[in-house]
This record gives C-alpha cells, sequence and structure tokens, in this order.
C-alpha cells in the first residue's frame, strides 16, 4: 500500500501475565490446567452467595517480584476492585482486580534493537486480577458450554506507557517482559495456553499532532502474530484517514491463521464498569521488610545474565542478547558450552544448527531430541579433531533423530575422522597418480592460482575417504607431495 507523507505510529501494551502459584488467588483450588472442565472450581470460583475470598500470598509475592525486576515503585498499601460487567464465564458478575491503588507503580523496561540501538519502554503500573473462565463452542451444537477451571487464576496486568514506534519495538518490549517474568519463575510463559496473552493499542498521527484515536487488539498470544498483527492495523488506519474517514475507537481481533482482523466491540468507558473497592477484601499491606527479603532473593535477571555473558564467554552483544532472552535457551547453552569446553562453539550450535531445526518442527528448545549434554559432547569431537565440521552435521542430526549420543554414533557408522598418515599417505599417492593433467597444471601454476588448484585434490580424497579424512591433514600431504 503506497502511503502519501509521513505517519508516526504510537503503541502501548497491556500484558496479562499468568501467575504459577499453586492455588487460585482467592481460594485454595489448584491451578493445574489440562483436566476435565470444572474439575478445578471451588463454591468461591462460581460466585456462590455467603462465600468469601481469601488473597493468594504468593501472587501478591510473584508481583512484588515483578515490580523489583523492573524497578517499579512497590505500593506498601494496595487496594481491590470490583469490575462489574457481565459474562457467561464470570459467575460473579464482576471480576475481583486492582484500579485506583494498583500493587506495582511505575516501572521501566530496556529493549534493544537489531539495529544495536537501546530503547527505555515506560510501565504505567502492574495490577493484580483474577482470570475468568472459558466459554467453549465447539462441542455443543449451538450451545455453549462453560468452564471454569481457569476462573480466579491470578494474573498481573502490566500497562505500558504508548512508548513504542512500531512492531519491532513492541515485539522486543513483549519479548524482554516474557523474559523477565519466566527469569523470575513467576510465570511458565507458555504463550500457547494462553499464560502470557498480549492486547495491542495502536494509533496513527502525523508528527507533531496530538494522538490519534486508538484500536485496541486484544489477546495476541505469539510474537509472530503481534507483528503481523499491527503491520495490519496500522496499514488500515493509515488508509481510513487516508481516505478521509475517521477511526472510530473499537476493540478488535485478529486471526493468525488467515491474518485479517475484524471488529469485536466498540470501546465501552471505564464509568460502565462501575468499580468500587470489594468490600470483602481488606487492602495488602507490604512492608519495607518483605520487599528488601524478596529484593535479595531476586534471580538473575535478563540484562544481567546479557552482561555476563559477553564478560564470561566474550560473546557479542548481540549474540549474548539472543542467547540470554529465554531461561530455557539461556539454560542450554550454558550446559552446552560446560560440557562442550567452548561457549563460542556452543553459541554457534545453539543459534544455528539448533534453531533452525526446532523452528522447522516448530518445537521449543526444552523439547529438544538432542540435549545440551548431548550437544556439548559433539562440541568436544569437533575440537579435538574426532570429526570434522562437515560430519559434526551429520552426528547432529542423527543424535537429533534419536540414533544415541554423539559418541555412539561416531563409534556405530565409523565416522571418527581418519587421522592415521600412513594411511592417508597411500590415498593421496592414489589420487595424485589417478590425476596426470591437473599434476602438471598444478606444477606449472603461479602460488595465487595453485591455492584454487589443490581444491581438486582435496576433493577427490575426501570422496575417496568419504569425508573422513583431517582436511588440514590432507592440504599438508598434498603441498608435500604436489
Amino acid at each position: 500500500m503506497s502511503h502519501s507523507g509521513n505517519w508516526e505510529v504510537v503503541i502501548g501494551l497491556e500484558v496479562h501475565v499468568q501467575l504459577a502459584t499453586q492455588s487460585k488467588i482467592f481460594s485454595g483450588t489448584s491451578t493445574q490446567t489440562g483436566d476435565d472442565p470444572n474439575r478445578h472450581a471451588s463454591l468461591i470460583d462460581l460466585g456462590m452467595p455467603g462465600t468469601l475470598p481469601v488473597v493468594n500470598k504468593e501472587a501478591i509475592r510473584n508481583a512484588v517480584r515483578f515490580g523489583l525486576a523492573v524497578n517499579a515503585d512497590i505500593a506498601r498499601r494496595s487496594v481491590f476492585e470490583r469490575k462489574n460487567y457481565f459474562y457467561p464465564d464470570l459467575p460473579k458478575g464482576y471480576q475481583t482486580t486492582q484500579l485506583a491503588e494498583p500493587i506495582v507503580g511505575a516501572g521501566e523496561v530496556e529493549i534493544q534493537l537489531e539495529s544495536g540501538d537501546k530503547k527505555l519502554v515506560r510501565i504505567h503500573h502492574a495490577h493484580l486480577e483474577e482470570d475468568a473462565g472459558k466459554s467453549l463452542h465447539e462441542d455443543f451444537h449451538g450451545q455453549t458450554g462453560i468452564d471454569l477451571n481457569r476462573a480466579g487464576t491470578p494474573l498481573i496486568e502490566i500497562v505500558s506507557e504508548p512508548d513504542m514506534s512500531g512492531a519491532e519495538e513492541a515485539v522486543a518490549f513483549a519479548r524482554k517482559l516474557h523474559s523477565i517474568v519466566t527469569s523470575l519463575g513467576i510465570c511458565d510463559g507458555d504463550m500457547s495456553q494462553g499464560n502470557m496473552r498480549f492486547d495491542v493499542n495502536i494509533s496513527v498521527r502525523r508528527p507533531g499532532e496530538p494522538l490519534g484515536t486508538r484500536t485496541e487488539t486484544k489477546n495476541l498470544n505469539s510474537f509472530r502474530f503481534m507483528e503481523k498483527a499491527i503491520a495490519l492495523e496500522v496499514a488500515r488506519q493509515i488508509d481510513v484517514l487516508e481516505d478521509g474517514g475517521e477511526i472510530v475507537q473499537e476493540t478488535r481481533l485478529y486471526n493468525g491463521e488467515t491474518n485479517t482482523a475484524r471488529s469485536m466491540r466498540t470501546k465501552e468507558d471505564a464509568n460502565d464498569y462501575r468499580y468500587f473497592p470489594c468490600p470483602d477484601l481488606l487492602p495488602v499491606m507490604v512492608s519495607e521488610e518483605d520487599i528488601q527479603t524478596l529484593r535479595d532473593e531476586l534471580p538473575e535477571l535478563p540484562d544481567a545474565r546479557k552482561a555476563r555473558y559477553i564478560e564470561q564467554y566474550q560473546l557479542s552483544a548481540y549474540d549474548a542478547d539472543l542467547l540470554s532472552g529465554s531461561i530455557a535457551t539461556a539454560r542450554y547453552f550454558e550446559t552446552a558450552a560446560e560440557h562442550g569446553g567452548d561457549a563460542k562453539l556452543a553459541a554457534n550450535w545453539v543459534m544455528g544448527e539448533l534453531a533452525a531445526k526446532l523452528n522447522a518442527e516448530d518445537k521449543d528448545i526444552a523439547d529438544s531430541p538432542v540435549s545440551a549434554e548431548h550437544l556439548g559432547e559433539l562440541i568436544q569431537r569437533l575440537k579435538d579433531g574426532t570429526i570434522s565440521s562437515k560430519i559434526a552435521k551429520q552426528v547432529f542430526e542423527a543424535c537429533w533423530n534419536g540414533d544415541g549420543s554423539p559418541d555412539r554414533i561416531i563409534e556405530a557408522q565409523g565416522l571418527k575422522q581418519m587421522s592415521d598418515s600412513g594411511e592417508l599417505e597411500k590415498i593421496v599417492d592414489q589420487v595424485i597418480a589417478d590425476s596426470p593433467a591437473q599434476v602438471e597444471d598444478y606444477r606449472n601454476s603461479d602460488d595465487a592460482k595453485r591455492k584454487k588448484k589443490i581444491g581438486f585434490f582435496v576433493g577427490q580424497v575426501m570422496k575417496a575417504t568419504q569425508g573422513k579424512a583431517n582436511p588440514q591433514q590432507v592440504n599438508q600431504l598434498l603441498q608435500q607431495k604436489l
């Protein structure tokens, strides 16, 4: 689409993070997923009259941990409110959430862009709330089933300032949040299960003008969909405005399968929700002591891990950023580096061969058929010259397909690099004897051309040894003999 003139894009995010507590935020029911519908729905989750909520201490601790990780103000006193709306999977008729006095105040997160630039994205606040249940439409022939297992699962909703100016920045911010909450261990980050969901607020304007009208695209659950949804909505808004139309404030839904979006509802105003403090819950008080204890227990966070990788392993900032982002990738890389004794090689394999295979089969690194220990073993064999880098790829492939450890594969398939110089010498002599014309040509060339022409002989030797000869050794022998 061609757009005349220049437009500025303004993006803010609201991120729902499901907290990894054992039980729900206001009841003792398990938060376990994957069970039959309504197995984990207590009278409290069902909103029965006369039930009283009791707040889950661990959910509060998790919210504070997040606040500390983004240098936010932690509220010593925060208040739960009722947000009133009717929804089939919200049996109480209201959601218990926080509005005027949230637990986490203003904070900030630094993102790294591909250009190498860094940017600060401000966080407006983060509040605690309960999740709703799920309405299921598939199996009920024109009727709707309600599953309340998820009702009452603790969430934090993280609300950013509108500081992002395009899809790249928004995705970098979302990835960074994902990296922080998984490093903290307060969320498993599984987006396919909706354990982390993104709502994206988008508006466009001419430079220097006030903010345009925004739309909200709800419930994006992958970084790729988020990028596509933003591109689609930005293009749509610019088209509408350039045709002299107006943007309507509305909530939109994006479909990743078809890369299309549609309007879901025009936006209600906040006063439709009639918020008021929840009469059943006391204000949450967090002491200085509690905060200090939680601060002292914080694990290594992504920025610190990245700095350590640059220092400890001499990785480039870009590589360190990629490897330190996801806690699962970081653990895998560190184990492979330790077992293989070479961080640079481990980094290259994790970001190269391994990443390519995982992408191709749509697998998570946690489900990699090649363990970090095995990758380390493979790297050792590369380093000590047992196998060539070409054979290493073959071994990796076999290991991926479940043929055992690299050492077993090298043994079973006879893939050891041939380093016995006597045996190798015979083959080199044979190749030279079989190629008189090329030998003549080589001997009559100057040094620069010889470098190119020796390739022919190396190729013949590798062919004769099925790629098992040590290339450096082959080169030396050929140079001596020719």
